[in-house]
């Protein structure tokens, strides 16, 4: 399998995909290797946890080329993402014996209740290529803590991140038996889908997802799936400062080219500040530097898949024959590597791609709406559910308009965020189950209840 660099088109290394055959051989090493795994103690594994953690800052800077050079995003943001990633490590090594260790329901004379968590087993991690690092370490993390085994399928776009990963768990202490890395495209997915893992943890597409959960269902296992977004943002007219929230949320919008799933993906801003705010926002997004990701000072680096180009052409397109107006961008750039200019389009309307289908590229659709309940109509006005966002000076205004939309999480003031602290779900075509929190430290055990009665 050829890596491809998206910023050059060279490619960067050859490497080995798996095959049916060898998949069902490290599942077999797992099988062998887990019971001497789940006997240690929970503080021996989350110490090799925190070893690990060390070697990812130990080898931040190599780390961060390797997955600039595949995935194409700019190499500031791939430092920014390895230590944000030991920032998730860390909160889930500190609150693991709190959310894992027994339960004592009742403790009296004669009658004892206690829940016990159990790891689910053998775990199939099949993870994404847009933040390698944080979608990784949201589920193989807490589920090495808790005792499970897992085979972790990086996407074929961050393969030799996924590598990386498992070199440096291993050399952390973590059982080469314990850590298989799947190395391939979709039909590596599709072995993994036939061997019998207690659990299956998957990030990427609504499509895909929807499979993996149909494929899964015979089996009655544990199925997590973190899908897409078309994540919407709603800034009213009360902001204190509207350029500083145009600066934000066009952040928001195109921040890892993007590519993340919870990018703001369709913005609407009330009548009375609408212009002020076009206006900052494109100031904006046309300060940024495009280029090279491994120059400094870069913000906008090429896409990480070449097929994206067409589609957010085709989106734009569409968009402007519909009658969106283009402020800037609008084009793929006519040189070496997956360029897309980023993009800022006004006068949109729900009838247009752009402000219902996932873009995951630098385009932004945004929207003049007269009042918060027309904000409300359309920011509803989808099958996706992960993350909606509100600027507004009140946060009680906020609050009531977050509280009417189906998602997983709400901001107010931000957008694009991540807490460790708290649950990561998905509601309708965005995914269902968790990570991080309590709720996904708890996402790779069983519990067990124990009635315990004297005679």
């Amino acid at each position: 399998m050829q890596i491809i660099n998206p910023a050059t088109e060279e490619i960067i290394k050859e490497v080995k995909e798996d095959s049916n055959k060898t998949c069902e051989n490290k599942f077999s090493l797992m099988q062998a290797a887990v019971p001497a795994w789940q006997a240690k103690s929970l503080e021996q594994r989350i110490n090799i946890i925190a070893r690990f953690s060390q070697l990812l800052e130990n080898n931040a800077e190599q780390l961060s080329l390797i997955l600039t050079s595949e995935v194409g995003k700019p190499l500031q943001q791939s430092r920014n993402e390895i230590k944000s990633a030991r920032g998730r490590i860390a909160w889930l090594i500190e609150n693991a014996p709190k959310y894992l260790s027994d339960e004592w329901m009742k403790d009296e004379t004669g009658l004892k209740e206690r829940i016990s968590y159990e790891p689910l087993g053998l775990i199939c991690n099949i993870s994404a290529w847009n933040y390698p690092y944080l979608v990784g370490v949201n589920v193989y993390v807490p589920a090495l803590i808790a005792g499970n085994a897992v085979m972790y399928k990086p996407s074929e776009y961050a393969t030799l991140t996924g590598l990386e990963v498992g070199k440096l768990l291993n050399e952390a202490g973590i059982p080469e038996g314990i850590f298989q890395t799947a190395v391939g495209g979709p039909p590596i997915g599709e072995a993994l889908l036939e061997l019998p893992f207690d659990g299956y943890f998957f990030t990427g597409s609504y499509k895909t997802g929807k499979y993996i959960y149909e494929r899964c269902a015979s089996k009655m296992v544990t199925c997590q799936c973190e899908l897409g977004g078309k994540d919407p943002l709603y800034v009213a007219d009360d902001v204190a400062d509207i350029a500083a929230v145009a600066a934000a949320t066009a952040d928001g919008a195109f921040y890892n080219n993007g590519q993340s799933c919870c990018a703001v993906e369709r913005i609407y801003v009330h009548e009375k500040i609408y212009e002020k705010y076009i206006d900052a926002f494109v100031k904006e997004v046309q300060s940024w530097k495009l280029g090279n990701p491994n120059e400094e000072g870069v913000y906008i680096g090429p896409l990480t898949r070449k097929t994206q180009l067409s589609i957010l052409k085709q989106q734009v397109n569409e968009a402007t024959e519909k009658g969106a107006k283009i402020l800037t961008g609008g084009k793929i750039i006519d040189r070496k590597g997956y360029f897309f200019e980023p993009t800022v389009l006004i006068n949109a309307n729900h009838a247009m791609s752009v402000m219902k289908e996932e873009s995951f590229g630098p385009v932004i659709g945004i929207m003049k709406v007269k009042d918060d309940n027309e904000a409300v109509e359309y920011m509803q006005d989808t099958e996706y559910g992960l993350t909606a966002s509100v600027y507004s000076s009140s946060r009680t205004r906020a609050e009531q308009i977050l509280s009417q939309l189906n998602t997983g999480t709400a901001y107010w003031n931000c957008c694009d965020r991540v807490s460790a602290a708290l649950p990561w779900s998905g509601r309708r075509h965005s995914g269902f189950g968790s990570t991080l929190s309590h709720a996904g430290i708890r996402a790779s055990v069983k519990p067990k209840a124990y009635h315990l009665v004297e005679k």
